[in-house]
């Protein structure tokens, strides 16, 4: 579970509404009035108000658009109650409720009516920086009904089974055995075993190029020459051409046209990731391809976008949800996405301007209502490693911080100054919350967790000015997180399997060459180049013998490199720049 402390940091209110409750408790107490579960409820529907309806600790967030999800799909059941996921704070409060006051059918109304009437206010008072929501009343809904069920299925069966001393003896008892053999497993509970060795296969080869003489597959063939090749002319050249040629393939469409680009060519990488994409949509803007970039930008803004937790974690090629292992919302979609935004341009169509400017607004709003208008970081969720957790991640944080200050950006040279200042604090104080939470050591879960390849998304290009501490431990990770193929897990506490994770890779090596780090960034290519699969794409993963694994190409990977070597060539040309202006 998320610490306390950042739990009471986001809401403030939530304390001292407790603080109230257990005064009024302790007065009951004094005056020896009984308890029943009637204030356990109470605890629970104010706890769920004061969350819901209490503005920010900055305060209101002004200029956020008033918003309505009333799509019932993906809802959260029961199933996936333990998995992590932000309404299942909700959901928690409600089942106590349910359980609570079972028996007191005025109580169970009243408690279904909080829900309903906390959207409505949410909808018409935009600036609590919450968004009306059916996803979010159904699981509410549904964990009460189940709770008051189970409240009247106990305390039947309560009143059966403790009718006498012996009965209750052997209750206690049963609950006893339970606890402690709960605990003993627990206690005992041991690690999967990892192979130091695992081999993946590696898929792809159909892939690469469909024949020469297919429509497809030529047009990849030519289609860097329209644009540009960075690393022409360097021992990358052909790397990078492979690269291009692969993210020409990777963005047609399931019509032959213009589409999202999925991951890779494997079944369980078919789909469409935002975080991925963004990286794309910059690649192909920086070679020459603003069309395309804008275009895809352009589609990605047709998906669907949850307003309070940001795009899922993965989409359908024809942008429909994924139902299927269908992963909850990652709040770092949105961050990556503006900051695609930002680096594309505006060199856009007048159609596809008004699409991704519309995207822009959509992706603002979602973030400030996620960080409270900045006063407090999103809350926990998954980061790039598609793990369950309940903290919060340094991978989900920082491209939230990066996003709102590009996207400050992009409102001040449209204008919108109002707007730019509003978004530019936001951007000041998640990042003030990054520094405050993760540093100086920028852990991945800020007290544990090791550090991993989010410390590249504090550094230059995603941050120019790096937090105290942020180089340190981007350089630890590279250190820590080394694999004997050579390359990087995606951080140091990862399983001790020995692969390698060419993203990661090709992660550092960006922001190195956005650096100044030339030495770190050749290292790194030299390495991305040297474990290319046999037909020349990136894979995914390496091994431990050095042996390529997984979908070959990996969009990510590809347009990471590009990339890279874009980024080395602006800073040749700067220093080409500052020789010429010596005397």
């Amino acid at each position: 579970m998320p610490s306390l402390s950042l739990l009471l940091h986001a809401h403030p209110a939530l304390g001292f509404w407790t603080a109230l409750w257990a005064a009024g408790l302790l007065l009951l107490l004094v005056a020896r009035r009984p308890l029943d579960g009637r204030a356990v409820a109470l605890w629970a529907l104010g706890a769920l108000s004061v969350v819901s309806l209490v503005p920010p600790r900055g305060g209101p967030v002004p200029g956020l658009a008033r918003t309505c999800d009333l799509r019932p799909d993906h809802l959260l059941w029961p199933t996936e109650w333990v998995r992590q996921d932000p309404r299942a704070g909700a959901v928690a409060l409600l089942l106590l409720v349910g359980v609570a006051v079972a028996a007191r059918a005025r109580w169970v109304a009243v408690a279904a009516a909080v829900p309903v009437l906390v959207e409505v206010v949410q909808y018409a008072v935009p600036s609590l920086a919450r968004a009306c929501s059916v996803p979010d009343v159904v699981p509410a809904l549904t964990a009460l009904a189940i709770g008051a069920a189970v409240g009247i299925c106990v305390r039947a069966a309560g009143r059966r089974l403790l009718r006498g001393r012996g009965a209750r003896r052997a209750a206690a008892l049963a609950v006893g055995a339970v606890v402690v053999t709960t605990l003993g497993a627990w206690t005992l509970r041991t690690d999967p075993v990892v192979d130091p060795h695992a081999r993946v296969a590696l898929e792809g080869e159909a892939f690469h190029v469909p024949g020469r003489d297919a429509p497809a597959g030529a047009d990849a063939l030519a289609w860097p020459e329209s644009g540009g090749v960075p690393g022409e002319g360097t021992p990358y050249e052909d790397m990078s051409r492979t690269a291009l040629r692969d993210l020409r393939l990777l963005t047609a469409g399931v019509d032959g046209g213009p589409g999202l680009p999925y991951a890779g060519p494997s079944n369980n990488w078919d789909y469409f990731w935002p975080r991925d994409g963004a990286f794309v949509a910059v690649a192909l803007a920086r070679t020459g391809q603003a069309e395309q970039a804008a275009e895809l930008l352009a589609l990605a803004g047709d998906l669907y976008l949850d307003p309070m937790y940001g795009f899922d974690a993965r989409y359908l090629r024809d942008g429909d949800r994924v139902s299927h292992d269908p992963r909850r919302a990652q709040v770092d979609g949105c961050g990556w996405v503006l900051w695609a935004v930002h680096e594309t341009g505006r060199s856009r169509a007048a159609d596809v301007a008004a699409r991704v400017d519309d995207l822009r607004d959509r992706c603002t709003d979602q973030l400030l209502r996620a960080t409270g208008g900045g006063s407090h970081l999103p809350a926990p969720g998954q980061d790039y490693w598609e793990q369950t957790t309940f903290d919060h991640l340094l991978g989900a944080s920082a491209p939230v911080a990066a996003g709102l200050r590009l996207a400050a950006a992009d409102y001040r040279s449209l204008g919108q100054h109002v707007r730019a200042e509003q978004v530019a604090a936001a951007a000041a104080g998640v990042r003030a919350e990054v520094d405050r939470v993760f540093g100086p050591g920028f852990l991945r879960a800020g007290t544990h967790g090791g550090v991993d390849a989010a410390t590249a998304m504090l550094m230059p290009p995603f941050d120019p000015d790096p937090l105290p501490g942020v180089r340190a431990a981007w350089l630890d990770y590279q250190v820590s997180a080394l694999r004997p193929g050579g390359g990087l897990a995606p951080g140091s506490a990862w399983k001790q399997d020995g692969i390698s994770w060419t993203p990661e890779v090709a992660l550092v090596a960006y922001t190195a060459a956005a650096s100044g780090e030339t030495q770190i960034a050749h290292r790194w290519l030299r390495w991305l180049d040297e474990h290319r699969a046999p037909w020349g794409s990136l894979p995914e993963k390496v091994d431990s013998q050095g042996r390529p694994g997984g979908p070959a190409p990996l969009g990510w990977t590809s347009a990471l490199v590009v990339l890279t070597l874009e980024a080395l060539e602006d800073d040749d040309a700067r220093t080409d720049e500052d020789r010429k202006a010596e005397p």
